[in-house]
């Protein structure tokens, strides 16, 4: 396999649609200086601009379907979306509030009336829309959001209101300039009764681009980066919207006031309607997995061309790729990069399977495990892109620091993708929570007071019938030399079985401990709370060891997979240095619990040093293989000047 066979394969099912989008940009190369040269008024236009532009090309309407104007190919829309992340990611966060969250509420949680109204135009951009959940005083805790939508009899009509300051909708994207109608989550008010959160279609602004009536917008201003989205505030004073606004998939009011779903459960319901909008965390995880490959594409061919120092006595100075230390602050990220490339690979394949086909077993189980797979994913990918971006900044000196040379630009501009489609913690305890209780039919609220009942509850029953974890971990205690092995330290490094075994143990070893330590607060009568904040540090780390292990298994099957050649050689290698360097990251955890001896240990680290050496003659192929179109790579301080 050749380094453009493993960029096919790397693209995967869904090159054509990747191909589209990497095209768009080339042809939009010079959006990615607009930040820098325009006001913040002139750059927001010009992203839409660009949005419009490959709006037309065809690429964002590709995962509709087909009935509206799309083409019905999820994962190569989301693969689309993905690559957008090679370019401007104003314009990627743009595009993704209009279709995936906009566009894409209008089509999960709405009913052929809303589709055949609205979403055509929609995902062909004539209609700019907002997704106007998160409030001032309440961001990840959705279901105890203050906007009201109060429903009025006599006039058929829903009130939308913002009671408090605390309620305003807030860091809303396209809301400051672009946006002409918001679906807006609000407490549903029907006869007198609060049913909770539910989503309703509210205009915000006229043709003209003024405000509607009693609807208040307001700008976010500068912010750390993505300057190009025009986040804004919305504040409602008792706006009326008819009764046929609410997106009723899930719920229905009739017009005398009746309130009606099939599903009976109401944070059974809460939970449904969100897990259909878990296309945008799928797709953000994705993107910043992408960002981490255009500033490892930078860094790592500055560091094969950037001399410094050499040989006491020597004219010639050593390449910065050369030195060991360098190659230990790129290759691991790098060999993590792909690892983390794979496994969103699989996720696609899952949220494809489950929302692209008509009947899915065992639909609710489906969807769950996929929100708790998607959240891992997403919280993983996002914090490796920081972690890469600003290590690479910081491997390229003060060239990494001119603006000129794009790293400033994306570290600031994926900054905040820790934090919005889910903050990484909560997302973190959505994991943990899944493995704990397995996603049983009747499950607790996110909130920590919910969470931490729901968990109690289940721990008890969990700590006492673990008779198949102990025959895992028992298994594993065969499999996995302890600290007493005075065998050879090297032997079965490469093995992926020790590699998975080591991690899933460290996985089910945290996840009981937690399990007796909630089991044993409430044993002690500790209130519920008390008792889930006291382990919830313990909590969300078996979160993180159970997607590390995810992660992982994922890179293996990819290698497997991957046809014969150099290349799948090559990425052997990259799966043993990303395996070993995340059991060496936590050795200190493996040796406090008896996994590893110390001469183990230091046979790790000399192996990850070997594995550095190893991928670095051709650590630029392997960034080559990311396919990042030219102009987001091609940055001063990576281009021979005439004098070289």
């Amino acid at each position: 396999m050749s380094t453009t066979g493993l960029r096919e394969y790397l693209d995967g099912p869904h090159k054509a649609a990747r191909d589209l989008v990497r095209d768009g940009l080339a042809t939009n190369a010079g959006l990615l200086d607009a930040g820098q040269e325009l006001s913040r008024g002139e750059y927001r236009d010009k992203v839409l601009e660009v949005m419009q532009q490959i709006t037309a090309q065809g690429h964002t309407g590709r995962g509709f379907p087909k009935e509206f104007g799309g083409q019905g190919d999820l994962g190569g829309f989301i693969a689309g979306f993905e690559t957008l992340a090679f370019g401007d990611l104003s314009l990627m966060v743009k595009a993704g509030v209009q279709f995936g969250l906009f566009a894409g509420a209008i089509l999960h949680l709405g009913t052929s009336r809303h589709h055949e109204e609205y979403l055509t135009d929609a995902i062909e951009g004539r209609l700019l829309g907002c997704f106007a959940m998160t409030e001032t005083g309440h961001g990840s805790n959705v279901q105890a959001l203050g906007t009201t939508a109060t429903y009025d009899p006599a006039t058929e009509e829903f009130v939308i209101h913002t009671p408090t300051a605390a309620a305003r909708k807030d860091y809303i994207g396209n809301a400051a300039r672009h946006g002409r109608m918001a679906t807006v989550f609000a407490q549903l008010v029907v006869g007198g009764e609060t049913h909770g959160v539910h989503c309703l279609l509210v205009p915000i602004r006229t043709a003209d681009g003024d405000p509607m009536p009693g609807v208040t917008l307001s700008d976010c201003g500068a912010k750390l980066g993505l300057n190009g989205v025009d986040n804004g505030r919305i504040v409602f004073d008792q706006v009326r919207v008819p009764r046929t606004a609410l997106l009723d998939r899930y719920a229905q009011v009739d017009a005398e006031g009746n309130y009606s779903s099939e599903i009976e459960n109401p944070d059974r319901r809460f939970f449904t309607m969100l897990g259909t909008l878990v296309q945008g965390r799928v797709s953000v995880g994705g993107a910043a997995i992408n960002a981490s490959k255009v500033a490892l594409t930078i860094a790592i061919r500055y560091a094969d061309r950037r001399r410094q120092f050499g040989a006491p006595g020597s004219a010639d100075e050593a390449l910065l790729l050369d030195y060991r230390m360098h190659q230990r602050r790129l290759l691991p990220l790098l060999a993590r990069t792909y690892a983390l490339h794979f496994a969103q690979a699989e996720l696609v394949d899952e949220f494809v399977r489950i929302f692209g086909s008509e009947e899915v077993a065992d639909e609710e189980h489906d969807q769950r495990a996929l929100e708790a797979q998607a959240a891992g994913t997403k919280a993983l990918g996002t914090w490796h892109a920081t972690e890469t971006i600003q290590m690479c900044r910081e491997a390229c000196g003060g060239a990494g620091y001119l603006a000129e040379n794009r790293l400033s630009t994306l570290k600031a501009d994926t900054d905040v993708f820790t934090t919005f489609e889910g903050d990484n913690t909560v997302l973190l305890q959505l994991v943990a929570k899944g493995l704990l209780t397995n996603y049983r039919e009747s499950f607790g609220k996110l909130d920590p007071l919910g969470t931490a009942r729901f968990i109690a509850a289940q721990a008890v029953e969990i700590a006492v019938e673990k008779t198949a974890l102990r025959i895992l971990i028992e298994r594993l205690r065969d499999a996995v030399p302890n600290r007493n092995d005075t065998t050879d330290p090297d032997a079965g490094l490469r093995d992926d079985a020790y590699h998975s075994g080591l991690l899933r143990f460290r996985e089910e070893h945290m996840l009981a401990a937690v399990a007796r330590r909630l089991k044993r607060g409430i044993d002690d009568g500790v209130e519920p709370f008390e008792v889930f904040n006291r382990c919830q540090d313990h909590v969300i780390a078996a979160g993180r060891a159970h997607v590390e292990r995810v992660v992982l298994e994922a890179f293996a099957a990819a290698v497997q997979a991957a046809p014969e050649g150099t290349a799948s050689a090559r990425l052997k290698d990259l799966y043993d240095l990303h395996a070993l360097a995340t059991i060496e990251a936590e050795r200190a955890w493996y040796l406090e619990h008896g996994r590893l001896s110390t001469a183990r240990s230091k046979a790790i680290i000399a192996l990850v040093n070997e594995l550095c050496a190893t991928v670095r003659p051709y650590a630029g192929e392997l960034v080559d293989a990311f396919g990042v179109p030219g102009a987001a790579v091609d940055v001063p301080m990576v281009v021979p000047s005439q004098h070289e």
